[in-house]
């Protein structure tokens, strides 16, 4: 009885010391997450997002139409590039034929 005593009276404020140490940790590391953007953890380990307000929106909505665009961009320049490739490795006769092909229009 007396042991239990002695470790309570002794014990306590660094143990009290410690925890509080260690929740002031958790708040600070959560506050600095929500303020730098980075996702916040939940209980298990997932991804808990803080909520955005209209400009995050917004911004999001340009940027992916920006997305949209730029890839149909890409989309044509492969067209484009596959064209070229196509007529750089073709053999030159057959690129004479189909040019004078073109030149002599059937009436």
């Amino acid at each position: 009885m007396e042991k239990l005593e002695f470790i309570f009276s002794n014990g306590a404020p660094l143990i009290v010391t410690i925890v509080a140490i260690g929740v002031i940790g958790w708040v600070v590391t959560t506050w600095m997450r929500i303020k730098n953007g980075y996702p916040l953890d939940g209980q298990w380990g997932q991804a808990l997002y803080p909520q955005r307000d209209s400009e995050t929106t917004e911004r999001v909505k340009l940027l992916t139409q920006e997305n949209g665009q730029l890839r149909a961009e890409l989309g044509a320049i492969k067209d484009r590039l596959a064209n070229v490739e196509r007529i750089v490795t073709d053999s030159g006769h057959r690129l004479d034929q189909e040019i004078e092909a073109l030149r002599i229009k059937p009436n």
